[in-house]
């Protein structure tokens, strides 16, 4: 084997940190920024800052710079920053705006706090033609509008919205061929004994060569993990995954968080034996196999850790000891899953199914609690339970919906009985043109305090953008009978409803007792408003 010369860590392109970025200079400048935004006046139009980078290069432009150049373009245009959403590491072309974590939040929960989104340049904020349809519509809806640093973007002109288009056609372009080329490179690798791009199975490392090239060595700790874990699967009486795990973990030889199920799926992996895998989902297991070169035979990459002959003794063995457990559901097997949590350690209650002598089994069980604490053998009774309780004390609840309310009508009412009011206050000063005579004078003084009534009667909040929750006419039992088990579960893990299980050994029964305790927030009325999703039915 080639010799080994320095190991690499991390890849050549690492993620960016934003942290420690920030110059003296770049502190100053965004103080003066500041302070210039403190003399805007109080009706100032609001600017949130879009600022997204996936991986920075000497060709892309630092967070910071993105900042700061948004900051003097919304000096220029007269705003008031109120926020800056800063998505770092996230690729515009995986990662709609409305999907990002800091940007998705301002758009989803946030609209009515600002009037304009700035962004450096159209690649900056999207890559998709369809991501930026989506925005232009959800704009639109809500009377917002987007701005570019570097890109001739307004909403507000019809030259604007035929500009924001062609631009966005061809970032979206340039994403294809970047897609493409990436695709091609990831078909390119598996027919190269190479290690060129990837993350390498457990129990191998990446290094380079004398000739500059990159390999995958035998990492040693990996190494004696994985030889100790064969030597105890092929005694008479094998070890479990578990026992293995606690072994390894004791022994510093694994992370803490090893869980049994991941290390079973690296001793199945083929890898161990030195070739080339990519990943084979079938019937709900994850299972890697063998790439075949152009002469049908497998890619060699490294040495191997397993002989063949090794390899294929240590799968019969854990054929041997495993007890033919039924493939796993998809949709999952616990209903309720976050909401119904153990007592004594908080973790949640899930459902293990097992097979013994063709009869299949299901218990309610803890996922932390030494070997799943008392497991309930009656899933759908609990889940009966869980049911009749929540309907007891929510089930009447109406169902309220959160909807956007636009404030330019309002404004726009508030605005001209404000200048009526002005206008007859004027007229009624001594000389005025409405106390030349007591008739002129008197239907003047009653016209402007109905126009004083009519301007204390708007709401406060009406004149500004809002949401509101407005009752559909349902409540939330028949929602939940509608829906069934499944939406009533999604409500409450949405809302943040917990039951606590906790199980006690009645002495002479197999089975625990179980007790059941609901616990719901305070504030249970106003998590229960649906929001809707303006974004739902883009995919």
């Amino acid at each position: 084997m080639r010799k080994r010369t320095r190991t690499r860590t991390a890849t050549d392109r690492s993620q960016y940190s934003v942290e420690n970025e920030w110059t003296k200079a770049d502190l100053a400048l965004l103080e003066e920024l500041k302070r210039a935004e403190a003399l805007l006046p109080d009706d100032a139009p609001r600017a949130l800052l879009s600022v997204r980078l996936s991986v920075l290069t000497d060709d892309t432009t630092s967070p910071v710079r993105q900042e700061l150049d948004l900051r003097m373009l919304a000096r220029e245009r007269g705003c008031r920053v109120v926020g800056v959403a800063s998505d770092l590491n996230v690729s515009a072309t995986k990662v709609p705006p409305w999907k990002r974590k800091e940007l998705g939040h301002w758009l989803n929960n946030r609209a009515p706090d600002f009037d304009e989104i700035l962004f450096w340049k159209l690649d900056r904020f999207v890559r998709r033609l369809s991501d930026l349809s989506t925005m232009i519509d959800w704009c639109l809806k809500y009377g917002r509008n987007l701005v570019s640093k570097n890109d001739s973007i307004d909403l507000t002109t019809t030259a604007g919205k035929i500009m924001v288009t062609i631009v966005g056609g061809i970032a979206e372009i340039e994403a294809a061929n970047t897609s493409t080329r990436v695709a091609s490179l990831w078909e390119y690798t598996k027919t190269q004994s190479e290690w060129l791009v990837g993350k390498p199975a457990y129990g191998y490392e990446t290094a380079v060569d004398e000739d500059g090239k990159t390999i995958l060595v035998i990492d040693a700790t990996a190494y004696r993990a994985l030889h100790w874990s064969r030597k105890v699967a092929m005694r008479k009486r094998s070890a479990s995954a578990r026992r293995m795990v606690r072994v390894l973990v004791r022994a510093g030889l694994c992370d803490p968080t090893l869980a049994a199920s991941t290390h079973l799926r690296r001793l199945r992996n083929p890898a161990l034996m030195g070739y080339r895998v990519e990943e084979d989902k079938n019937g709900g297991i994850r299972r890697s196999k063998i790439v075949l070169g152009a002469g049908g035979k497998p890619i060699r990459v490294a040495d191997g850790i397993f002989t063949e002959d090794e390899f294929h003794s240590l799968q019969e063995a854990l054929d041997g000891s495993g007890k033919g457990q039924p493939t796993r559901n998809p949709d999952g097997a616990t209903k309720f899953l976050g909401v119904m949590i153990c007592a004594d350690c908080g973790s949640n209650m899930i459902v293990q199914q097992t097979q013994t002598k063709g009869r299949s089994y299901r218990y309610l069980r803890c996922g932390k609690c030494k070997a799943g604490g008392q497991g309930a053998p009656n899933p759908e009774e609990i889940y009966s339970k869980l049911v009749e309780d929540v309907l007891r004390v929510l089930g009447d609840e109406p169902v309220m919906t959160r909807e956007y309310r636009q404030g330019a009508e309002a404004r726009k009412e508030k605005q001209c009985l404000e200048e009526s009011v002005s206008y007859y206050m004027t007229g009624l000063e001594p000389g005025g043109r409405f106390t030349k005579t007591r008739f002129t004078k008197e239907t003047a003084e009653k016209t402007l305090d109905d126009l004083i009534r009519q301007l204390d009667a708007i709401d406060p909040e009406s004149p500004g953008d809002r949401w509101v929750a407005v009752h559909n006419g349902k409540s939330f039992r028949s929602r939940w009978e509608e829906g069934g088990m499944e939406a009533m579960s999604a409500d409450l893990l949405r809302v943040g409803v917990k039951c606590k299980i906790t199980r006690t050994r009645v002495k002479g029964v197999r089975a625990p007792h179980i007790r059941m305790k609901l616990m719901i927030p305070k504030d249970v009325r106003d998590r229960l408003i649906l929001k809707q999703d303006d974004f739902a039915e883009t995919f």
